[in-house]
């Protein structure tokens, strides 16, 4: 009797080849566990796994080269739960693809991740999971969805990444807007794409370019439209005089150190050791809007988790209640914010701030493991339609040191997905 290979892999395995989720999932970096914490997915370019600097860099890889992706995280439960994951193919919109699992894995497309280790010596236990993601075939946009293994409707989280294959030639410089009047405030990304020996049959309509500033979702410039097309070099000129390639420059983030809690470090004001947890204030902080660009090194809004004693922040760092003051009055119709990566950029009861009308200051707790953290304060509008100003209260300098990225997509002819057929990272003010 013939079996259908859908219906056969349903009586294999129990689940269908393609993830068909009860909830309907999101495409966006998202943890929907309250008891999971520090999500990490960094290239896995070192074999020493406990060298917090690799956390540094963005969950992008080339397809070219044998660098895989390494995923740690920690769940609070202090109880062993098993967990699976799966891969999802997305478009250049970082919507679902039509493709089925077959098209971009290589193997079966349902992980179950098994190793883990258990906290040492910390106040609030946990259990730190690793997990090696599996080649894919095709470049492009991937979401990376965990789920319970028991129920596979109960996704934990979700963790974009890329995977490129360099088949057009990109040239960035990253500098000072052009304009006058945004000189000292924004910076400018001006770019080619040289498309020779490649097969594309419209350059100026086919290729989609994204340019991302720090490695962030919420800061990107897409729908860019090249302003010369050079048909004889094959060569596409992005050099916008309408500014849609301007983007403000920021401040350097603030930053705090809580690898140890033997004593003070940077920028932590005084540190609590109550039986059951360990409580970290960090110095008071106040608006830099005002005044000159000063400079200072950072990691660009990232994190490291990192144990000073041990060097082994994986399952020797503990979690902290670190609480955030910012002293300014209070600021009427508009919610206050720690911003970072530690919280995927996003906005929410996590790291949002109360007023406390006593003290004249916002304050916002928030349980992080312990390392070195980049941040900053940002206001946002309330309801749907959010309206977001980071420059409100950290202000925007041209001088302040900052990652870019550009991404180009193209689906081939044929193809049924969008691929990232080029990626380039550049700097501006680069100081090492």
């Amino acid at each position: 009797m013939f079996v259908p290979f859908r219906l056969l892999t349903v009586l294999l395995f129990g689940i269908p080849i393609s993830p068909l989720f009860a909830q309907q999932l999101q495409t966006i970096d998202r943890i929907y566990d309250p008891k999971v914490e520090t999500v990490l997915l960094f290239p896995q370019v070192s074999t020493n796994l406990n060298d917090p600097a690799l956390t540094l860099n963005p969950p992008v890889i080339s397809l070219d080269e044998q660098v895989f992706l390494q995923l740690e995280f920690d769940d609070l439960t202090a109880d062993y739960r098993s967990f699976r994951a799966r891969l999802v193919h997305c478009n250049a919109d970082w919507q679902r693809s039509v493709l089925n699992d077959i098209e971009f894995t290589y193997e079966y497309n349902d992980n179950p991740i098994t190793e883990y280790q258990t906290s040492i010596n910390t106040k609030i236990p946990y259990f730190h999971y690793r997990f090696t993601l599996p080649r894919v075939k095709l470049p492009g946009n991937y979401l990376l969805v965990i789920y319970d293994e028991r129920n596979r409707n109960n996704i934990i989280f979700t963790r974009r990444f890329s995977t490129y294959q360099n088949r057009v030639i990109v040239s960035a410089e990253a500098r000072f807007s052009s304009n006058p009047a945004r000189q000292f405030s924004d910076q400018q990304i001006d770019l080619s794409i040289n498309y020779r020996g490649y097969q594309v049959i419209s350059p100026q309509d086919d290729f989609r370019v994204v340019i991302r500033q720090n490695y962030r979702d919420d800061r990107e410039i897409q729908g860019l439209r090249p302003t010369n097309v050079q048909a004889f070099d094959q060569t596409l000129e992005y050099r916008l005089i309408d500014l849609s390639n301007n983007m403000p420059g920021g401040n350097e983030f603030r930053f705090f150190d809580t690898r140890t809690i033997l004593s003070r470090a940077n920028y932590i004001d005084r540190i609590d050791r109550p039986a059951d947890h360990n409580i970290a204030y960090v110095q008071v902080d106040r608006p830099r809007n005002q005044g000159v660009y000063v400079q200072s090194d950072d990691f660009n809004g990232q994190f490291v988790i990192d144990h000073r004693e041990t060097g082994n922040g994986g399952t020797n760092a503990d979690y902290i209640e670190t609480i955030f003051t910012l002293n300014t009055p209070e600021v009427p119709n508009v919610e206050v914010y720690v911003n970072g990566a530690f919280n995927f950029w996003q906005r929410n009861d996590r790291n949002r701030m109360t007023f406390d009308a006593l003290s004249g200051a916002y304050r916002a707790t928030m349980l992080l493991k312990q390392g070195v953290y980049n941040y900053d304060y940002v206001v946002g509008t309330a309801g749907p339609q959010q309206k977001v100003d980071e420059n409100y209260i950290e202000g925007s300098f041209s001088s302040t040191e900052n990652d870019y990225e550009v991404f180009v997509y193209h689906r081939p002819p044929a193809s049924r997905a969008d691929q990232l057929v080029a990626y380039r990272r550049v700097g501006i003010n680069k100081r090492k």
